[in-house]
């Protein structure tokens, strides 16, 4: 699936059937869904889940909670826009499948 793809997805009511744990975060972030992006994220005890949540909590506002997910990660919060970063996000998750 590409970027493109995945985006297109986001005017179906589910994620993509095959999508894992981390693009259903992402999936439900993109359609303004945080709360259940946050539960999914919270659950994936990996580095990329730490990176969803540290994403989740700097676009809530919560620099502070970003910043230890950021660490927690093995990453700095980044300075680019959200959406840029969702975008790497999504596809680097991309990339893994």
């Amino acid at each position: 699936m590409t970027l493109e793809q995945f985006k297109a997805s986001l005017q179906h009511s589910t994620p993509p059937d095959r999508a894992t744990k981390l693009l259903q975060s992402m999936w439900y972030d993109g359609k303004d869904n945080w709360e259940e992006a946050h539960n999914l994220a919270q659950d994936i005890h990996t580095t990329e889940g730490s990176w969803v949540h540290a994403y989740l909590h700097r676009k809530e506002g919560d620099l502070g909670n970003a910043s230890y997910w950021y660490h927690r990660a093995g990453r700095t919060m980044p300075t680019l826009s959200l959406e840029k970063e969702w975008e790497e996000i999504v596809n680097a998750f991309l990339n893994m499948s």
